[in-house]
């Protein structure tokens, strides 16, 4: 069988490595072509983060990217078909929630190849967010819905998706955040900062309903400040860009670090204190490592971590952000949310057995 990756941003490579990984070691017989939409450019993309996570190198980069959401997706759609016409797989795997993702269902459906979607399901029922439309039309696109979780696959059932085309899986990510906990390492610059490990706040920002929004990125700046913790903040060149435009200073307990890689962020996320951000990814990595997590939104696809206690909806209050970060009560962990660390080889199974 001959399985054609579509991935586009650097989450979406460490979800594929869990999976190609899995491919490798216990089914050899399966073909699998990786393709980069381009989507993020990194110039950290280079053969040493590859090499260094053991991901398989993408066959294709079709060098799509820097545009607005419809001209990205256009152009992704134009060259993903014109890929899968020349590669002829029998089935596409996208992941997540990027452009690239539902570029590759779209590609797919449009030419009859069955399409398989890694973390289906996950909805915040905010349809402002590119990311919310990006996941609900590639689950109504799949044959094949690897769900993360119980709550992902009721949200399916509940808009009608057939039943036998649901499979609760667990999170990939907790297979990485296993695999890779080892080879966690710390960031460069973090001794020049004075700050002990396990007494900061480690904090990231990247979302544009924040980063766009001079009064959210006020309201999450005062709240920083007022919590009077040291708080470490690896900062993207975009954000970085934002605050100057919006004239926004950084308070004097924020540390900035350049953007770190994924080893060096697993190091910070598991010698914080606490975490405070607006990824998704971040909020269940904090969960994987022990921490709570004060999420700079007013929704979040993770509910079970709100609900468990885990993890609190913030929004861009500062007295809010204030008091969850100064005020935090123990984390009450709950065990096996996302699954037993087996997902790579649970969605190999599936896809194996033909199912869809």
């Amino acid at each position: 069988m001959k399985v054609l990756t579509v991935i586009g941003a650097r989450p979406q490579f460490i979800k594929a490595a869990v999976v190609s990984r899995a491919f490798m070691e216990h089914c050899p017989g399966i073909n699998e072509v990786i393709a980069h939409t381009g989507q993020h450019y990194d110039a950290n993309m280079s053969d040493v983060f590859f090499d260094q996570l053991d991901i398989p190198h993408p066959q294709y980069n079709l060098g799509v990217g820097g545009g607005g959401h419809g001209q990205n997706t256009g152009r992704m759609l134009e060259k993903l078909e014109v890929l899968l016409l020349e590669e002829k797989p029998d089935r596409v795997l996208v992941y997540g929630d990027t452009d690239s993702t539902l570029a590759g269902a779209l590609a797919a459906a449009k030419l009859h190849i069955p399409v398989a979607h890694v973390e289906a399901g996950l909805r915040s029922f905010n349809r402002r967010m590119p990311e919310e439309i990006n996941r609900v039309l590639t689950d109504h696109i799949a044959d094949c819905l690897f769900a993360p979780t119980a709550t992902a696959r009721e949200n399916l059932r509940h808009e009608g998706v057939d039943e036998t085309t649901i499979h609760l899986v667990g999170d990939v990510m907790y297979d990485a955040a296993l695999y890779y906990r080892e080879r966690a390492c710390q960031p460069h610059g973090f001794q020049c900062l004075g700050i002990e490990p396990k007494n900061f706040v480690l904090c990231t920002i990247h979302r544009a309903e924040n980063t766009d929004d001079p009064e959210r990125m006020s309201g999450i700046l005062k709240g920083l400040a007022a919590s009077g913790l040291p708080v470490i903040l690896p900062l993207h060149p975009r954000t970085r860009a934002k605050l100057r435009d919006m004239d926004l200073k950084m308070p004097v307990n924020v540390r900035v670090l350049d953007p770190v890689g994924y080893l060096e962020m697993v190091w910070l996320e598991a010698n914080s204190r606490l975490i405070a951000t607006d990824s998704g990814g971040v909020q269940k990595e904090a969960y994987f490592h022990g921490k709570r997590c004060i999420t700079l939104r007013d929704e979040t696809e993770w509910v079970e971590l709100v609900e468990s206690g885990c993890n609190a909806l913030a929004g861009a209050d500062p007295a809010r952000i204030s008091q969850l970060l100064t005020e935090a009560p123990d984390m009450r962990f709950l065990e096996g949310l996302y699954g037993s660390g087996d997902t790579a080889k649970r969605i190999l199974d599936v896809l194996n057995s033909g199912g869809g």
